[in-house]
């Protein structure tokens, strides 16, 4: 079994930053790409960024050149950056991980709960 825990989400001013966390754990091989999700209210959930195993990455144009995608291998861990947030940036966001918890088993997407991020004056 495996879980996916964000921490990190709140409450900040435009302008402000925030920094999200999310934590593997579990029966895990390998995981491959991971990356963070957002869905606001009334609309569909969208990527927000990516990171592959090597450390490639890639950006939604919305959020390019204020956030920053991260991870640490050696703690299955996933990491958002999120700077000079503006109040559309409210939302909340989803860890996804693509996981292989076995040597018989495929890759397969994992999901963690949600935090909520509101951007506010």
């Amino acid at each position: 079994q495996v879980q996916l825990v964000e921490s990190g989400g709140g409450s900040v001013q435009p302008g402000g930053s925030l920094r999200l966390s999310c934590a593997a754990s579990g029966s895990i091989l390998s995981i491959y790409t991971m990356a963070w999700y957002r869905q606001a209210p009334g609309k569909q959930r969208a990527l927000v960024a990516g990171i592959s195993s090597g450390g490639s990455t890639n950006y939604a144009d919305s959020v390019k050149g204020r956030f920053t995608i991260s991870r640490d291998n050696a703690k299955n861990t996933v990491y958002l950056q999120m700077n000079i947030l503006e109040p559309e940036d409210t939302a909340v966001y989803y860890c996804n991980a693509a996981i292989r918890t076995s040597v018989i088993q495929k890759r397969a997407d994992y999901w963690g709960q949600g935090t909520q991020v509101t951007v506010a004056s």
